[in-house]
């Protein structure tokens, strides 16, 4: 391999130069640095949000590089067709990226490595995406974990490899390759009007995530285990968006937390705790993929589910007008911000499965049009915990009720009246800003009055109870 050829470095969910890896392999190397990003078939699938958020994302990123005197190159088509047109265009010897572990990514990064391996090029890839290699994380047995508290005991005292700084500098190719225009891809399209109202909740980049982090560790951590249930307050560290797309990383957040804890913050240990069930989350995606499309608990795969969404009810809960408040305030915020606190997730879901017999999926393929902060392990492990049909479920024949659920996290109505506009005199500017986000085909108003509840609580509960019985669950 000569000194002077280049090395490609292939960014996905990774968007940030500091704690990479692949990135400090590549500026070690004393080499030329190419960064590339694909438009491939992964990010056509993306939902509309989270492909809105991508084009955020690469925007910053390409940034940041320009600001080393680097470049962002970007271009469109098969991956492995981009790669080794690259390889040609630029005389590269080495292709370096963070490893993803969805079976989709499984499946292209395997094909892509043993291909450019077989052409003399030097396929690397790195961790840098989670804490924990998936099979390095096993039972007595050697099995995969399938229940949280086990996972959580066996890599909690373990040394996670301290953050990497990011390089000062990279050695540029003499020429750069041509690369598309970041505007003529489109990422926005299907956010429609939405994307105006969304951009002002964005926590863009790798900087504004790590001042997040910071702030977070300064003012909301000590107290996160009691307020992190509570929607109506800003408990949470809303790290969520940064961590889908790689703008900071699990190494960072846990090191921090982890300063938190020794400082006597005593809320640290439960973000930790948070931080790996994401881990758990892609450890059980890696190891039964099925997950992703399919009941993880196979005795679930014949119970009777509606899975038509064109139904009036699945309507209501989409459009935040199903007449119970904490369901409807969750899912406006959603709609308004790209988010939705984690109490506001059990809620809806628990709702959309039980109270009205849906299929999980229907709401896992909502959330995966709506969230800035989409990842596919945690969508559908959030899902399939909620429905009772996935590993370390909640269990089955427990129904939230939203009522009670209001009365317990918002006792004084500040998240209800915060995001639900129809009946008051003075709504708040954002139940409002979600009647400018939504479709022109949503015929709604601010001026509506507030719909009536689309179906009884009891009655709700009581269907989904009675069809449960007889059931080997």
């Amino acid at each position: 391999m000569s000194d002077n050829s280049p090395i490609l470095l292939w960014y996905r969910r990774d968007l940030r130069l500091s704690d990479h890896p692949a990135l400090s392999a590549a500026a070690q190397s004393g080499r030329p640095v190419i960064p590339v990003f694909i438009k491939d078939t992964t990010v056509d699938a993306l939902g509309a949000a989270p492909k809105w958020r991508l084009g955020l994302g690469l925007g910053a990123l390409a940034d940041s590089f320009d600001a080393m005197s680097s470049k962002l190159v970007l271009r469109e088509g098969d991956a492995l067709d981009v790669l080794q047109a690259l390889v040609k265009e630029t005389g590269a010897e080495a292709v370096y990226w963070s490893r993803l572990y969805d079976p989709a990514s499984l499946q292209r990064d395997s094909k892509i490595k043993e291909t450019l391996c077989d052409q003399g090029v030097d396929a690397k890839s790195f961790g840098g995406h989670v804490m924990f290699e998936p099979w390095s994380v096993e039972t007595k047995a050697g099995d995969c974990y399938k229940v949280y508290t086990p996972f959580w005991n066996n890599v909690k005292t373990r040394d996670v490899e301290p953050p990497l700084a990011a390089p000062s500098e990279l050695c540029a190719p003499e020429e750069w390759p041509a690369s598309d225009a970041l505007e003529g891809w489109g990422l926005a399209v299907a956010m429609n009007r939405g994307a105006d109202v969304v951009r002002p909740f964005v926590c863009l980049g790798e900087k504004a995530a790590q001042s997040r982090l910071g702030g977070f560790m300064a003012h909301g951590v000590a107290e996160y285990k009691q307020t992190r249930d509570i929607p109506g307050t800003d408990g949470t560290s809303n790290l969520s968006e940064n961590l889908s797309l790689g703008e900071i990383s699990p190494h960072q957040c846990w090191h921090a937390g982890q300063r938190a804890l020794q400082d006597g913050k005593q809320g640290a240990e439960t973000f930790l705790k948070e931080l790996v069930w994401r881990e758990f989350a892609c450890h059980l995606m890696y190891h039964t993929p099925r997950m992703l499309t399919d009941n993880w608990r196979e005795e679930w795969d014949s119970f009777p589910w509606n899975e038509d969404e064109r139904r009036a009810e699945v309507k209501a809960w989409k459009q935040g007008r199903t007449g119970e408040p904490f369901v409807d305030a969750a899912m406006r915020e959603l709609y308004v911000t790209g988010r939705m606190h984690n109490r506001g997730r059990m809620i809806v879901a628990s709702y959309l499965t039980k109270h009205l017999m849906c299929h999980w999926r229907i709401g896992q393929k909502w959330f995966e049009h709506c969230l800035i902060d989409w990842d596919p392990a945690s969508n559908a492990m959030g899902w399939q915990w909620a429905a009772g049909s996935g590993p370390d479920a909640s269990p089955y024949f427990r129904v939230f009720n939203p009522e009670t659920q209001l009365d317990k996290f918002d006792k004084n109505r500040d998240y209800a009246s915060r995001w639900i506009a129809e009946g008051r005199a003075n709504p708040h500017k954002d139940a409002l800003a979600f009647f400018d986000a939504i479709p022109r085909s949503w015929p709604l108003s601010a001026q509506d009055d507030y719909p009536e509840k689309i179906i009884a609580l009891d009655e709700g509960r009581e269907r989904a109870l009675e069809t449960y019985k007889g059931r080997n669950f």
